[in-house]
């Protein structure tokens, strides 16, 4: 019974140790991994890229070009708006936060602009290709005051599909709602990708980024 008992103590002590220095291992690794960021997007609105712009420096990539339909029918393009700079964002118009949200910082950013408004290009992606139509995309506008501002894009999901991957959006449809990256893309006059701002961005930030880049040539 005593070496038994013993032997059940020594055990007890190298499996208290194990379980620290367990534990000691994950706490380190803990620390010395950086957080990945949220799938919602509310990242890089407050940094500063090397030119100056309010949020994540992108490098200059070449925007992928696209084509959908606008709330009035139209077809539009990414192409079609080179010389101006262009606000490029994913929303759907059945979102009950950020989309709404978004939509009104928009149009407080375009209100700030004053006449420059008119330089510059917005176009809003949908991420729901089963219910966002023409006139969804309408009314969601009008909600907003932008249908004279923006042009909110719809298309089927094979139209749609590609566009996200190639600008790393997630989208996906669950119980009504829509789970999708919140991101806005500012594209200079030049069609290149220059910062990615998050849903947490402000209008002064984005009126700010904007009067920059329509000085820029």
């Amino acid at each position: 019974m005593r070496m038994s008992w013993r032997l059940a103590s020594r055990l007890s002590v190298i499996s208290l140790a194990i379980v620290v220095v367990i534990l000691i291992s994950v706490i380190q690794h803990n620390r010395a991994t950086p957080s990945a960021p949220s799938s919602s997007g509310s990242v890089g609105s407050t940094s500063t890229s090397a030119s100056g712009l309010q949020g994540t420096d992108l490098n200059g990539t070449q925007a992928p070009n696209f084509q959908l339909t606008d709330q009035y029918g139209k077809a539009v393009s990414l192409a079609q708006f080179r010389g101006k700079p262009v606000v490029l964002t994913f929303l759907y118009t059945h979102c009950p936060d950020v989309c709404p949200l978004t939509a009104e910082h928009l149009h407080t950013t375009v209100q700030q602009l004053g006449s420059d408004a008119k330089n510059v290009a917005i176009l809003a992606v949908s991420t729901d290709p089963k219910r966002d139509d023409t006139a969804a995309a309408m009314q969601f506008s009008t909600e907003h005051n932008m249908q004279n501002y923006w042009h909110f894009l719809t298309g089927t999901q094979q139209k749609l599909s590609p566009i996200w991957s190639s600008y790393s959006i997630y989208a996906q449809q669950q119980q009504g709602k829509v789970n999708h990256s919140t991101a806005l893309f500012l594209i200079d006059k030049n069609g290149k990708e220059r910062v990615y701002m998050g849903d947490d961005f402000t209008p002064n930030q984005m009126t700010a980024n904007l009067q920059q880049l329509l000085k820029e040539k």
